[in-house]
């Protein structure tokens, strides 16, 4: 049996106390810090440098923001030599996640749909942030479905009028089951309530979401519930309470 090689993290955050504090609760869980960065551009440059599995990306940091940094990071071919595609051609390319004091932070759906794995509170449990890390390290995305249903829901119909965003993917690829498995996962849904909503096993159910991701070329879930809205699967409707 194969052992899995020690998570590596790194943490950009522009508050020294947050990043000791991530640090502290991470190496107690056997959770290797390889860096540190106090603003997007030392984040990028850290990343190329350390190579970590996963990167703790605070969104509101001086220089450049984690918005441009998770841009930068997913989008450069030095991080894995290959340029940028999807999850499985990039093995080395490390996912991230989105650090804000704000569940409705309008750049945390800009991150997502940039190709962040998931975002985080800052106030998150010290259990909550190491399951979350070992979470998107296995290749998973973090997604709270109702708080990344009303995020995306709030911002994703906005952004399209304000900046003339389109998705490009084309949903034609997919099967009918694959279209309506898709239309569910962007409303939230686990793969436990997709096997239930389908009458599907879990199983059958993973392997009808790896498909979408393979056939859309998305990182990850993540990528996969901002598509949805984005094409029109699932149509925005707004709650500003």
């Amino acid at each position: 049996m194969s052992v899995q090689a020690p998570l590596r993290v790194l943490v950009a955050d522009d508050q020294a106390l947050v990043r000791t504090g991530f640090r502290m609760i991470l190496a107690a869980d056997g959770i290797e810090v390889v860096g540190e960065a106090a603003n997007g551009l030392e984040a990028v440059a850290a990343t190329r440098s350390t190579r970590p599995d996963v990167v703790l990306m605070d969104i509101r940091m001086p220089e450049v923001d984690g918005l441009e940094a998770t841009r930068r990071i997913l989008g450069d071919s030095s991080t894995d030599g290959q340029g940028p595609g999807r999850a499985d051609e990039a093995p080395d390319r490390p996912r991230i996640i989105i650090l804000t004091t704000f569940d409705l932070d309008r750049y945390v759906y800009e991150a997502l749909a940039a190709g962040a794995s998931g975002f985080l509170l800052k106030d998150v449990t010290p259990e909550h942030l190491v399951g979350a890390v070992r979470l998107v390290r296995s290749g998973d995305a973090l997604l709270a479905p109702t708080i990344t249903r009303r995020l995306v829901e709030r911002f994703a119909r906005q952004d399209e009028q304000k900046q003339g965003r389109k998705t490009y993917r084309d949903l034609s690829a997919l099967t009918q089951r694959e279209a309506e498995v898709l239309q569910q996962l962007g409303r939230g849904l686990s793969n436990a309530e997709l096997a239930t909503q389908f009458h599907l096993s879990e199983a059958t159910v993973k392997t009808h979401v790896a498909r979408i991701l393979a056939k859309l070329q998305l990182r990850d879930r993540a990528q996969a519930v901002v598509v949805a809205y984005e094409s029109g699967l699932v149509r925005p409707c707004f709650d500003e309470t």
